[in-house]
């Protein structure tokens, strides 16, 4: 049955009839995997898009896990999938998806495995995230007969642990980033020497072969193997944060100019790493001083990456890699697959828009797009970036065939990804994710895998998705031949809306009250959120609680080019509605953004380090924003305009058809003040309709044209169906259409669309063919439907203000970053500016967003402040869990503590909550109200000086 909704349910990019046991064909058939009832472990979008595919496949009989936090513990947050897995016989409720420590993890598998054996469950599938990396979670389902759909574990064990995955990655000859993976041998080193390991192991009761062991590093590892099956520490975090202080310091002191990572082994996306600053970002009267200061947070940095990742237990695997964080990178990675026996790749990913180890939105990298982007290039004579091209189709090709290497060597056995940093013509090797990847769909929309019969090529079958093909390689691999790779989409781009604020903060607990629904073309990956009611086929309201990571959807599209792919991703998110209660949401970011690229070049090489600087320009353009007078910069233009009119009679003409239009021009543009990341997305596919020229704005395009694109833009078209807040006025659409229509008559009689030409034949005598009085009467006309567009004028001169245009796309792809967009006290100013602190008393500290109060850094550790405590600006106060990621909350200013208002460490806090009584150090003096305007209108009046002088004006005509 066809609904509203159609596009969300039926979209043929990704839902098909996925059931070989259908075939004609005994070879195809004989891959049929309706024998297989796995139980589904996970959460997120990859839970719904398992059950569909799935379904598709035939198998019926799949359960899942619910967990407290998915189901009772919020209103309006039960888990939407039930709309969909209707049978509660499959729903099998857990306290959690994981657990807070090793113990209770430990629990959790066996909960697992007991709920999949007493339901007939014979597989698991854990998608990505939570265990779904947990070596001893897949070899305990192996051991108890379960077949696990995804890496086995002697892969999980070679390649997802990052210190495993580097010592194969050097064997097998691949690039890795230097660095040093073995803290915790360090760390045992520094404890027990090389020659107390026989000793340690015999005084903690530690099988081990030493005999086995080729050198001090491998007994090293066998002891600390033995220890981590004994469930005991023979060294602890404080042991490892030593190790690693030392060797920062030696790094550091070899690199004083490069920052470092941190990296807990277990981590991923993003989660349990930080970033050590390089040593010359430090005061001190010498170079030692700078080391002893970069390095005297070692410590508590790597308890952070532990705690992060809930491995701070004891008899857990807590080490941590400190590598290079190579600043000028970009985050690619391969998406391989293998049975055990070949592995092949199916291209690449750019992930460099990234913050806070987050990605943001990632687009495919494949030959046939780069190929097509080279010979475009050469024939518009861009050498640079033909150049630039040519080396990123060799980068390429040497990951792919790096990425099959290392997959072979691990014998991976499903899917996985090879993760490198690409650093000018170079690249490393950073990781292997033993797991299907959040971003997935970004390569199975662009390639598809054919298997044929060896035997009969005639006899063949085609996958067209990386869960349909792990269950496939978990239900026949051995049996599987190396498929042939096919082109489906030459590029694809995947845009994660996530529940975060302006400046890219997660933002928990607002309520999605209305989603509109997908549009052609457009990929929705939610966790069924937009499966509408199925009785009344209307949206379902659904709480963001916050309990886990804070991605609502993955939204993508394809397109014959990345031009193209781009084009139809600013379409979605045009035409997106998303509306509720306390709602934030990185909508608006991802269309900034991505008309950005569209502004600029498509083709930019963006690194790691690009969005921070981005969101400091987008909130410089806030803060102008916020200093003009919009209402007294219309009538400032309003009466410039006036004055210049001939006579009274054209005066009063002209004031009338001014305030007419007053609403249809000056309501987009307050807008997009509102709105600073559509203003940066408006300004970047604008800026070749004007220029700057000596301090003034000037345009050439028609501003009629400009205004009504602004409105497309802002998705306010007229439409019968919308309320008036969400579309042009209808008679603000009159005027508008009339002035369009005036234009499109006057350059088919004109012959011309160049509005410069128009406009300076206007300003003449009638051409041949027109008589006087019809040329007067369009020459009044287009004073008429021009008048009042000046105030257009106030947003290319933000940008101006801002030096917005100085953050640029060079010649060969790279992107010029001015050097104060990297400043880090602007950046956390503009971080304020997009998300203005709650209003708080002088006498209180406020939460800045909702989440979950912790007073210490770890369970048993002292609180970091107390009633009494005397605190400095910068200096952490308390944590702030929001969706999965641990945040410490600086002061904003120095003062003492009078009272701690929250009660107990674990408490939910909900944005502007009072947190703390105080006493500042220094009473903040506020602007008056008289104070604040007197500013505003001098800032709007250096605004009115960058206007062409006004000029005399021939007799309107009523607009």
């Amino acid at each position: 049955m066809n609904t509203t909704n159609d596009n969300y349910l039926n979209n043929p990019l990704i839902h098909a009839d996925r059931r070989l046991g259908n075939s004609t064909s005994a070879w195809v058939k004989g891959f049929d995997c309706t024998h297989m009832r796995p139980l589904i472990i996970c959460r997120g979008p990859i839970r719904k898009e398992a059950m569909d595919v799935f379904d598709e496949m035939g198998i019926n009989n799949y359960g899942i896990l619910l967990s407290e936090k998915d189901s009772i513990v919020y209103q309006n947050a039960l888990a939407p999938e039930l709309r969909k897995l209707t049978d509660p016989s499959r729903v099998h409720r857990v306290p959690d998806y994981t657990g807070a420590d090793k113990e209770e993890r430990a629990q959790r598998i066996q909960q697992i495995v007991n709920i999949a054996l007493t339901n007939g469950y014979n597989c698991i599938f854990a998608g990505y995230g939570f265990m779904s990396e947990d070596a001893e979670m897949v070899e305990g389902m192996e051991k108890a007969g379960l077949n696990f759909i995804g890496p086995c574990s002697f892969t999980q064990k070679s390649a997802g642990m990052k210190d495993q995955a580097k010592r194969t990655a050097l064997e097998t000859g691949v690039s890795v980033t230097p660095g040093v993976n073995n803290a915790t041998s360090l760390a045992l080193f520094a404890k027990y020497g090389a020659d107390g390991l026989e000793a340690c192991a015999k005084d903690n009761n530690l099988d081990v072969d030493f005999a086995a062991c080729k050198d001090d590093e491998e007994k090293a590892l066998a002891v600390l193997a033995a220890s981590y099956a004994a469930g005991i520490d023979i060294i602890d975090a404080a042991d490892i944060g030593a190790a690693l202080q030392s060797e920062a310091k030696r790094m550091l002191a070899e690199k004083p100019n490069n920052r470092f990572r941190l990296k807990a082994i277990a981590g991923g996306g993003g989660k349990g790493q930080r970033i050590l600053q390089s040593a010359n970002s430090y005061e001190g009267a010498t170079q030692e001083e700078k080391l002893e200061n970069a390095v005297a947070n070692v410590p508590s940095l790597v308890l952070e990456c532990l705690i992060e990742l809930k491995t701070n237990g004891v008899g857990d695997n807590k080490n941590v890699l400190i590598e290079m964080n190579i600043d000028t990178t970009r985050h690619q990675e391969i998406q391989v697959v293998g049975n055990g026996e070949w592995c092949m790749t199916m291209g690449g990913r750019d992930c460099s828009l990234q913050m806070h180890e987050q990605k943001l939105l990632e687009v495919s990298v494949t030959e046939e797009e780069l190929e097509d982007a080279i010979a475009v290039a050469e024939s518009a004579d861009k050498t640079a970036e033909a150049e630039q091209l040519k080396k990123d189709l060799v980068i390429l090709q040497k990951m792919e065939h790096e990425g099959a290497v290392f997959g072979e060597a691990v014998k991976l056995d499903s899917v996985g990804t090879f993760e490198c940093i690409v650093d000018g013509e170079a690249h490393y090797f950073m990781e292997m994710n033993t797991r299907i990847q959040v971003e997935h769909r970004v390569t199975e929309l662009c390639y598809n895998l054919k298997f044929s019969n060896p035997d009969n090529a005639n006899e063949s079958f085609v996958v067209e998705s990386l869960v349909e093909t792990m269950m496939l390689l978990a239900a026949h691999g051995p049996r599987l031949p190396k498929p042939e790779r096919q082109l489906r989409s030459k590029a694809s781009v995947e845009a994660r809306m996530n529940a975060t604020n302006q400046a890219l903060t997660p933002h928990a607990g607002g309520v999605i009250e209305n989603w509109s629904d997908a549009i052609d073309g457009e990929i929705r990956d939610d966790q069924g959120i937009s499966m509408h009611n199925p009785d009344t086929d209307v949206f379902m309201k659904y709480h963001l609680a916050g309990a886990y990571d804070s991605n609502i959807a993955l939204l993508l599209t394809v397109g014959d080019d990345r031009t193209n792919t781009y084009e139809r991703m600013a379409e979605v998110l045009r035409v997106t509605e998303l509306r509720g209660k306390d709602l934030a949401t990185n909508l608006e970011f991802h269309y900034g953004l991505v008309n950005w690229f569209l502004g600029n070049n498509i083709n930019a090489r963006p690194s790691t380090r690009f969005i921070v600087p981005y969101l400091t320009a987008v909130g410089l353009l806030k803060q102008e924003a916020n200093n003009l007078d919009l209402v007294y910069a219309y009538k400032q233009v309003c009466q410039t305009q006036i004055n210049a009119a001939a006579d009274k009679e054209a005066k009063l003409a002209l004031k009338e058809v001014l305030e007419r239009k007053q609403i249809l021009l000056t309501r987009p543009i307050e807008m997009l003040l509102a709105e600073p990341h559509m203003l940066a997305g408006w300004l970047s596919v604008q800026q070749h309709n004007f220029s700057i020229e000596n301090g003034k704005v000037v345009w050439n395009a028609n501003l009629v044209r400009v205004l009504s694109d602004t409105y497309h833009f802002l998705n306010l078209d007229f439409c019968d169906s919308k309320p008036a807040a969400s579309m042009i006025w209808d008679h603000d659409n009159e005027i508008l259409s009339q002035a369009v229509a005036f234009y499109d008559a006057l350059e088919e009689k004109l012959g011309t669309t160049d509005y410069s030409a128009i406009d300076a034949a206007l300003a003449g005598s009638a051409p041949a063919g027109i008589d006087a009085e019809q040329w007067a009467a369009a020459q009044a006309a287009h004073q008429g439907y021009q008048a009042g567009t000046d105030i257009l004028s106030l947003l290319p001169y933000i940008a101006s203000a801002t030096d917005f245009f100085a953050l640029k796309v060079n010649e060969d792809l790279s992107i010029e970053i001015p050097e104060k967009l990297t400043e880090e006290e602007l950046q956390k100013t503009m971080a304020k500016v997009l998300v203005p602190p709650p209003v708080a008393k002088s006498d209180e500290i406020l939460a800045p967003t909702g989440g979950m109060f912790y007073s210490c850094e770890a369970p048993g550790m002292p609180p970091f402040v107390e009633v009494g405590t005397h605190f400095d600006a910068g200096q952490p106060l308390y944590i702030i869990e929001v969706m999965k990621m641990f945040n410490k909350v600086n002061a904003p200013f120095s003062g003492t503590i009078e009272e701690v208002l929250i009660e107990a460490d674990g408490t939910i806090i909900k944005s502007g909550q009072p947190l703390f009584k105080i006493t500042p150090d220094e009473k903040v003096i506020e602007e008056t109200p008289e104070e604040i305007k007197a500013r505003r209108q001098a800032a709007t009046n250096r605004f009115l000086e960058a206007l062409p002088q006004a000029t005399s004006q021939p007799e309107l005509a009523e607009a």
